[in-house]
Parts: C-alpha cells; structure tokens; sequence
C-alpha cells in the first residue's frame, strides 16, 4: 500500500504539487492548535510528501518557534530541536534535512504545543502508515499535545492495517477534507 501511493504521488507534475500543497497549508494555518500554539514541530518534506518549507517559513512570519525532529537510527529515537533559519539544517541519510545539533537547541516534548506527523498512507480514524522506522509511534507514546498530519486527498484509503502500539493522528488536512477522528468535513 505505502509503494503503491508513493508510486500515485510521483506521478503529480511540480505546478501540480505546489498548488495543492498551498491548499492544505491555507487550511492548517486555521487550525486553533497552530493559530494558539506557540511551539511546532514539523519535517522537512520531500516530494512526494506535501511540500512542508514554505509552511516553516509562514510559521516564523507568525511568530512560532519551529521544531525539526533529528532521528538517530542506532537507538530508534528522535527529538526535536529549535530552528530558526533553513541554514541550521543538514542533509543527511536519504538526502533527509535535519538540524545541525551544534546550532540548534533541543526542545522537550512538554515544550511543543503541536505536531505535524508525516505518512504515506492514512485512514479516517487517523492511523496512518508511515515510512517504516516507527519513530513517530514511539514519539507519540507521552505526547500530550495536538498531532496533525497533511495528505494530498489520494493518500486516505480505507483498511489499512494497524498495531496495538500504532498512535492515531487527531486530524488530518487533505486538499479536499479535514478529517477529525472519524467526522470528516468535505470542503
């Protein structure tokens, strides 16, 4: 299933991609856990995934302080670190952006207020499939404050499977739907 949308998205053209991302970055921007939250955390995106840098920058411009999560893939863990200009971050395994430890501050997860979680796959309960490391789901685990996740519409399928110890997302923003724990909202 993760391949099969992966392989969908590819197939979207750049004019496509940035016009549809837009869509679902105006609908976060109403979000009442981004509009009052003063921390987020966020990814850096790569295409396919909905385009997350022009996000960041309207996050600085509204005065939030942005987290970028750093993975270690010896113990499995991530955190979150304090970024305040594109130039604190690396490329790392995968061409992945990450923060540069040296010039960012950690921030604990008491300290965020919402989370933007990435996947490839989700359903309308809010459980999603994400790119196989399962760092989000042990992330989660003690996370108290609001998740969201962003999808092009294409990307919500029914019947995926889920673990006991997957952690379903509380909305999730397509270009078409904002999907609220099962209560889906068509625009």
């Amino acid at each position: 299933m993760r391949n099969m949308v992966r392989r969908r998205l590819m197939e979207m053209d750049h004019e496509t991609y940035l016009l549809r991302s837009g869509h679902i970055q105006n609908k976060l921007m109403q979000e009442p856990s981004v509009k009052e939250g003063e921390t987020i955390a966020v990814t850096m995106s790569r295409f396919p995934e909905v385009e997350t840098r022009r996000i960041i920058e309207a996050f600085w411009k509204m005065g939030k302080m942005v987290c970028i999560p750093k993975c270690d893939p010896a113990t499995k863990e991530m955190s979150f670190y304090h970024i305040s200009d594109f130039s604190q971050l690396e490329k790392v395994y995968m061409d992945i952006e990450e923060p540069i430890i040296e010039r960012t501050e950690q921030i604990s997860k008491e300290h965020i207020d919402t989370i933007i979680v990435p996947g490839v796959v989700f359903n309308n309960a809010g459980y999603r499939i994400g790119f196989g490391g399962g760092y989000y789901d042990r992330y989660l685990q003690q996370f108290a404050g609001a998740t969201i996740s962003l999808a092009f519409d294409e990307q919500v399928k029914d019947g995926i499977p889920t673990a006991a110890h997957d952690i379903p997302v509380d909305i999730i923003l397509t270009d078409k739907k904002r999907i609220h724990a099962c209560r889906i909202r068509e625009d």
